[in-house]
């Protein structure tokens, strides 16, 4: 298959074009490393530094003539995106817009869309969180990613675009940002490694649903092969407290600091963890690596970077 992957520089997008080409697909990467970086790109795949907002996009489609769009490019930050929702609007809304139109100019028939498990839901309900639990984001980020869903439920009423959405969970590994605010392992991770001492935000009790990285790239691949519009969480089901992963990573990294936290952060969920049986029942998915071996490397991955 020829696929585009967008924000295929970043740190999920990245190890999907790799396990792509690593398939035998032909892979066009779009990024305009303002998070993503150069580094992280397979050298076997066609780059194009582009803002998919652009109007260079159409250009690449004519190009790449694709297949499948995987589209990872976004604004990830929550608290970004409650600050400036305009912004969060712009990327997450109108560059899916954008591409989506070049998609049904192009005749491309399968988009793929990374979306979120944890912001889409809010504050929850039931514990883990179903597909048929109730949408009500606390974030311009979550509200985003809602209506990219919508829109792709239209596309596919009305131009017959087949997608597969993807809910993640917190996802984690090597690759991972410590610079931004979307990936705590990461920052907490380098943080000790440096011998610096984090900060939890809030009491520490907040849950998340840690899910490693490779694990969503299987989902990537699983979802080449799925037409039927649907939507699957990919996380693991279990619950854990910011205390515990801060806990976790002290033992991994063998460095000793004690818990220090700060105020909490607006927009953020107090829990959050999503069911994924719909996506073992329908794509033949589950998360296969555990938060321990996960932990472990991209403690690994930050060491032998740092040396």
């Amino acid at each position: 298959m020829r696929i585009l992957v967008t924000g295929g520089a970043g740190f999920i997008g990245s190890h999907i074009v790799d396990a792509y080409l690593q398939e035998g697909h032909e892979v066009t990467v779009v990024d305009d490393l303002s998070t993503g970086k150069k580094e992280n790109i397979n050298p076997n795949a066609r780059f194009f530094k582009a803002d998919i907002y652009a109007e260079y996009i159409e250009n690449i489609f004519k190009q790449g003539r694709f297949d499948v769009i995987n589209h990872h490019a976004a604004q990830i930050d929550v608290r970004k995106s409650v600050a400036d929702p305009v912004f969060d609007a712009r990327v997450n809304i109108l560059g899916l817009l954008n591409l989506l139109q070049t998609c049904m100019k192009y005749g491309v028939k399968k988009f793929i869309f990374a979306s979120t498990g944890g912001a889409i839901y809010g504050e929850q309900k039931e514990f883990p969180a179903q597909e048929s639990h109730p949408t009500q984001p606390l974030s311009p980020y979550g509200i985003a990613k809602l209506a990219g869903e919508h829109y792709l439920f239209f596309y596919k009423k009305a131009y017959g675009l087949h997608s597969t959405i993807l809910r993640y969970a917190n996802v984690y590994g090597p690759r991972q940002d410590p610079h931004g605010e979307a990936g705590v392992v990461a920052i907490f991770a380098q943080k000790l490694l440096k011998g610096e001492q984090p900060v939890i935000n809030g009491d520490g009790m907040q849950t998340r649903d840690f899910v490693y990285v490779g694990d969503v790239v299987r989902a990537n691949i699983l979802s080449l092969s799925c037409n039927e519009g649907e939507v699957f969480n990919i996380g693991t089901g279990k619950e854990t407290t910011i205390h515990q992963l801060f806990k976790a990573l002290v033992n991994s990294t063998g460095v000793r600091f004690q818990e220090k936290y700060g105020p909490p952060k607006s927009g953020e969920q107090k829990r959050s963890v999503i069911d994924f049986t719909k996506a073992n029942k329908k794509l033949g998915w589950s998360p296969i690596i555990s938060c321990e071996d996960g932990l472990r490397k991209t403690v690994d991955y930050f060491r032998n970077k740092s040396l």
